[in-house]
């Protein structure tokens, strides 16, 4: 039985849910801190996928969406997105996409679509890239700047909490548990929303005020999906980013967090960017050797 199965099972009762939370931290535990080399296959082959998560969230939120890209035949990734900062978390994942052999189609969900477009620049191997529910900010925004334009229902919806490690300090935000099913996540049962604040990774202020210094969605094409039900990025926003990008988009009846509600929808905008490189996996790949270990 997987890791999420068991977990899943774990929600029949008020004690399965806290051992549930307590699966999913051993899981995020075993994250690796640094990337490792991932043998992909050669630069004319099939691209490789990698989908970066957001704030308040792990890699897997993707878990439904790799599996019907995995089915597909394609190699898929979902690093750990540090959350610390903007310019930090983009150069970690730069850093992963170096390890990539071959073509790359990169995915960013919410904050991780502000992570991707400063991430991708610069690396001639990202042939496309895929926002979900996303931020995509331009050279001298911030997730701040684009959410003072466009306000959504997530700035009364998360507490400030002080952090420090060894000589660092700074200020952590969580989403309040109140707050998690309305604003985060409405089309998500209850019992899955509870979850998801459970085990809920904060994201440091400076992931959200720090302003981005490159827009790798001026020269990469790009793809965007928008949910119409978003209350945590503004349908609104989500439209005005795609649209000055000249994003190829798509609208669905989806809350935030369509990568888990929605991962059909999800994985065809993404095989959508993959069948755009020019090449597709061989029938019967399993997709597996990309990961990393």
């Amino acid at each position: 039985m997987t890791v999420s199965a068991i977990c899943g099972a774990l929600l029949d009762s008020r004690r399965g849910r806290i051992a549930a939370a307590g699966c999913a931290a051993a899981v995020l535990c075993a994250v690796p801190t640094a990337p490792a080399v991932a043998q992909s296959g050669t630069g004319g082959g099939a691209p490789t996928i990698v989908l970066v998560h957001g704030a308040f969230a792990d890699g897997s939120s993707w878990n439904g969406v790799i599996e019907r890209l995995e089915r597909r035949g394609y190699t898929v990734m979902a690093p750990a997105n540090p959350l610390r900062g903007l310019h930090s978390d983009a150069a970690y994942i730069a850093s992963v996409l170096k390890s990539v052999k071959g073509p790359i189609v990169l995915a960013g969900h919410s904050y991780g679509g502000a992570v991707i477009s400063s991430a991708a620049a610069g690396n001639a191997q990202v042939k496309s890239l895929v926002y979900i529910n996303a931020l995509m900010p331009d050279v001298g925004e911030s997730g701040m700047s684009l959410s003072a334009r466009f306000p959504s229902a997530l700035a009364t919806a998360t507490d400030s909490v002080p952090y420090r490690t060894g000589d660092m300090s700074g200020t952590d935000l969580y989403l309040k548990r109140s707050k998690v099913q309305p604003v985060f996540a409405a089309c998500l049962p209850a019992a899955q929303a509870y979850l998801l604040g459970v085990t809920q990774r904060p994201a440091a202020t400076t992931a959200f005020s720090e302003k981005a210094e490159v827009a790798a969605w001026k020269d990469i094409p790009s793809w965007a999906l928008i949910g119409r039900q978003d209350m945590t990025i503004t349908p609104a926003q989500e439209r005005f980013e795609a649209k000055r990008a000249h994003s190829h988009t798509v609208e669905i009846n989806s809350c935030h967090v369509s990568l888990i509600a929605h991962p059909d929808a999800v994985a065809d905008l993404i095989l959508k960017a993959a069948n755009a490189t020019g090449s597709t996996p061989r029938p019967g790949t399993s997709g597996s050797n990309g990961r990393i270990k």
